[in-house]
């Protein structure tokens, strides 16, 4: 075996790039390296790690900040605003019992919410190249030649 072709047989495979900024994002939802998505993107609940153990790529220059809780009070308050005015005019429930009623699942819905909501926030940075992600994009495919005639 030569060395030319050593090195070949232990080069990793090339990374798989998102195709669609939908992909990229999706990657991030779940919490997953947007750029090769195999990695995960948190070593702790909302810490992200330094770089992406699978394709090496450098997460220190996020900056997420208050986005991601942002995004989280958002969606909890959209989805359960509809149940309290239902548990308001249908059963008639006093201010407290709606409140010991609603307050755990929108504890839940918010502390749930915010690493997904972090990695996506993670995921559009990158993709669109800011706060020092270098913009990459997946090799657009050849066109097959047309055929003959």
């Amino acid at each position: 075996m030569t060395p030319q072709s050593h090195a070949r047989a232990a080069a990793p495979d090339p990374v798989a790039l998102p195709a669609t900024f939908w992909q990229a994002a999706k990657r991030g939802v779940l919490c997953r390296c947007p750029r090769c998505g195999h990695a995960p993107l948190f070593r702790k609940w909302l810490k992200s790690v330094d770089a992406c153990a699978a394709c090496g790529q450098d997460w220190t220059h996020h900056r997420a900040d208050d986005l991601p809780a942002y995004v989280a009070i958002i969606v909890t308050g959209h989805l359960l605003a509809p149940i309290l005015i239902m548990l308001a005019l249908d059963f008639e429930l006093s201010p407290l019992t709606i409140l010991l009623l609603t307050i755990p699942p929108a504890v839940a819905l918010m502390l749930g919410m915010l690493q997904p909501a972090k990695g996506g926030v993670i995921a559009v940075q990158w993709w669109h190249g800011l706060h020092g992600f270098v913009r990459e994009r997946a090799p657009a495919p050849i066109p097959a030649p047309a055929p003959a005639e």
